[in-house]
């Protein structure tokens, strides 16, 4: 019962972040492993928990699909699920051991991506431009980043389609949130065909997760931008140097 109250407070907390300012796999996947679940499993586990609530933020943002400078958005979707695909299938091929390993270093990108991708974004564009075939080809890194962990993987996006030529910057969270879900979507689908899912705690998780998510919402629309900011930072740094702690301190 204790193990589910997590899980169930975890999914709450991890919705709640990503309405509010993403980084919500930084809460569900450590609880995860802390109700006993393998590294890799945690991972499936809290992608497909989390899964819904960025569908529905894709839905939410549908009206708002166009393509991203010059590029169609058709060839990003598809490259994007590729991409997940290759990921998803990269993941479920990781030992728990070398998943371990790698952890502390993928929450670290996350982290960096979530406090200093604006400011990294703002930097490239004023140095560099990128052409259409150069987008596919990070594009389809990025997929695979989404498919195996996708911690932050929207604002890489968004730093990337900056450097396109006649890209309007505000009209980016439309192709974002479809794009990370593609990656997401084919994750899910082939976590669910390996049979890669623990399914209680998941199941859950993915009802806290919807909780939160509705609440984060509500919350978000109350309080200032930098109090929310703040505090997400200050749990993925926690978080990561916890896993760094965890992983390699003697």
């Amino acid at each position: 019962m204790d193990t589910m109250i997590l899980v169930a407070s975890a999914g709450i907390m991890a919705g709640a972040m990503n309405a509010l300012a993403g980084g919500g796999s930084f809460v569900s996947l450590p609880a995860l492993i802390a109700a006993g679940v393998s590294p890799v499993l945690a991972n499936t586990s809290s992608t497909v928990a989390l899964f819904p609530g960025g569908l529905a933020s894709a839905w939410a943002y549908r009206d708002g699909l166009r393509p991203v400078g010059a590029m169609s958005l058709r060839a990003l979707l598809m490259t994007t699920l590729c991409g997940g695909l290759v990921g998803a299938v990269l993941l479920l091929r990781t030992s728990s051991a070398a998943f371990t390993f790698v952890l502390p270093w993928l929450l670290l990108i996350a982290s960096i991506a979530l406090a200093f991708g604006r400011r990294i974004g703002e930097a490239m564009r004023a140095r560099w431009h990128i052409r259409a075939h150069a987008v596919l080809a990070v594009q389809f890194a990025l997929g695979i980043y989404g498919g195996y962990f996708g911690g932050a993987v929207g604002i890489m996006m968004i730093a990337m389609w900056g450097l396109l030529d006649n890209c309007d910057l505000k009209h980016l969270n439309a192709p974002r949130t479809l794009l990370v879900s593609a990656a997401n979507v084919v994750a899910v689908l082939a976590f669910i065909v390996a049979n890669a899912v623990r399914w209680p705690e998941t199941l859950i998780m993915l009802i806290g997760a919807i909780i939160g998510g509705y609440g984060g919402a509500h919350i978000g629309r109350r309080a200032p931008p930098g109090i929310i900011r703040a505090i997400t930072l200050l749990a993925t740094s926690c978080i990561t140097l916890a896993f760094f702690l965890r992983t390699y301190a003697p």
